[in-house]
């Protein structure tokens, strides 16, 4: 089931929206304003961000430009402004597409859904290779290599790198690694995930216990970062 984050400070309106997008079988998460937008984007790792312009605390272009620094999520941008300038602005900021209001129920399911085929038709070289610092993933192989060397990985431990890897600079709960990786219906709790962080940072870490790439994020669960070195 994928989830969207919608991101609609007129609760009228994400009601209706969150009503609809929940019948077509998606999970929505909301937010009313831009930074805790941000947040949950960081925190949950949403397949899509659907996301006002117009937003208290921090607008829709400023959550846009920060996320396109830190992660690739597709971004749909919803506007009741009809000015192609801010169309524009909006996609050279990293959108991947823009709807201007009022908007049918029906155009806005086809463009998620248009948005989502294209996340997932990436060409196979640029959606199998990671490369992050020192760290090469291939998820076509299931091989990875640091500094060139190639690291020896149980199912368990891969999978957890690729989604930490594939989620750069963002924050996963415990929650969420556990849902992604052991999957919805796994009986464990966040304990699971702290042992497979630790053996996986020793195998890609220098030096597992000053980790460059696995971030503890303090109350939250981990965040895979580029090394300053790498930079």
């Amino acid at each position: 089931m994928q989830t969207i984050l919608l991101v609609e400070d007129d609760a009228t309106l994400a009601e209706a929206l969150t009503y609809n997008l929940e019948r077509e079988g998606y999970t929505v998460l909301r937010a009313s304003d831009g930074m805790t937008a941000l947040e949950m984007a960081r925190r949950d790792a949403p397949d899509i961000l659907v996301l006002d312009v117009m937003l208290p605390r921090l607008d829709g272009f400023s959550v846009c430009r920060m996320l396109r620094k830190e992660s690739t999520i597709p971004i749909l941008m919803l506007t009741a402004r009809q000015d192609e300038v801010d169309r524009i602005a909006g996609l050279e900021l990293g959108a991947d597409d823009y709807l201007t209001k009022p908007f049918s129920v029906g155009e806005l399911l086809a463009r998620i859904r248009a948005i989502l085929r294209r996340s997932d038709r990436q060409p196979t070289t640029e959606r199998d290779a990671v490369v992050i610092g020192g760290i090469k993933l291939d998820t076509g192989s299931r091989r990875v290599w640091r500094d060139e060397t190639e690291v020896q990985l149980s199912q368990k431990e891969f999978d957890l790198l690729a989604c930490l890897m594939r989620n750069r600079g963002l924050a996963l709960s415990r929650d969420v690694l556990l849902e992604r990786v052991w999957g919805g219906d796994y009986v464990g709790d966040g304990r699971t995930v702290d042992v497979h962080i630790r053996w996986l940072r020793e195998k890609i870490e220098a030096d597992p216990s000053t980790p460059a790439y696995v971030q503890t994020v303090r109350g939250i669960g981990y965040r895979f970062d580029t090394p300053k070195a790498h930079e």
